[in-house]
């Protein structure tokens, strides 16, 4: 097969983002990987986890047959800046903190918020100092350095339809990834920055389409099955959709 020159330099892109991540490769930098970094931010009063820089493979996993046409081609993505995320979908606590009420469905100040729209997350993230994730992003940190479909046996870390009983849980009650970051799977969807789009290969800090009508949101929810509730699964709205599987964290560099 022969490259175009725009793949090929897209490829050699990833590639030096690569090397010069990798180029701290020492003992040193590999015990930094494996410490997990921790900080509260003041204005919610949530816990953010430091993500450290590092290429993936985002979209579809290997050897998954559940994969959808939007999950592929997998390809190599590299995040060349590391950043800060919430270990927790923002609770309904934390949102009435910032914004002073309380949209959700069901009540409860350790559950998810939910009912809020793309817009009414980002006014949230703004409010704290951060930003929702971008969609490389969030699937680099869901996945935890795994390549599956899932970071871990679903029961273990997830709610959804086959344990969740129909409804939200508290944050925090499932396992966590090895980012140490809770309900990235199940629950409820989040919401992340990017506009929905086919995706294009190789890149580095991809954004997604600077246009589009709708908004993507990741994890699945409590009220999907188990073959929904994948880590490189893809969904969208608009960003004025509310719903009560609908929710989102933060996160900032």
């Amino acid at each position: 097969m022969k490259l175009t020159r725009p793949f090929v330099l897209e490829a050699l892109l990833v590639v030096s983002c690569f090397l010069a991540i990798a180029s701290s490769s020492s003992p040193v930098w590999a015990q930094v990987q494996k410490t997990i970094k921790t900080r509260v931010n003041a204005k919610d009063g949530l816990t953010y986890v430091w993500i450290p820089p590092d290429m993936f493979q985002m979209g579809c996993s290997p050897n998954d047959p559940e994969c959808n046409a939007d999950e592929k081609p997998a390809h190599p993505v590299a995040i060349t800046t590391g950043f800060w995320m919430g270990v927790t979908l923002v609770t309904q606590a934390a949102y009435r903190k910032v914004v002073g009420a309380n949209p959700s469905n069901l009540k409860g100040d350790q559950l998810p918020v939910e009912m809020v729209s793309w817009d009414d997350a980002q006014a949230y993230c703004d409010a704290v100092e951060m930003r929702l994730p971008t969609e490389a992003e969030w699937e680099y940190a869901a996945r935890g350095g795994s390549v599956a479909a899932r970071y871990a046996p679903l029961a273990r870390i997830a709610w959804y339809n086959a344990n969740s009983g129909g409804t939200t849980h508290q944050v925090a009650q499932k396992q966590a990834n090895d980012y140490g970051l809770y309900d990235m799977l199940g629950n409820v969807w989040e919401w992340v920055a990017d506009r929905y789009g086919s995706y294009d290969g190789a890149g580095a800090d991809p954004k997604g389409p600077l246009y589009g009508p709708v908004r993507v949101m990741r994890g699945g929810s409590g009220d999907n099955d188990a073959s929904v509730v994948r880590v490189s699964v893809r969904h969208s709205y608009g960003p004025e959709f509310r719903d009560h599987l609908v929710g989102f964290r933060c996160a900032g560099n």
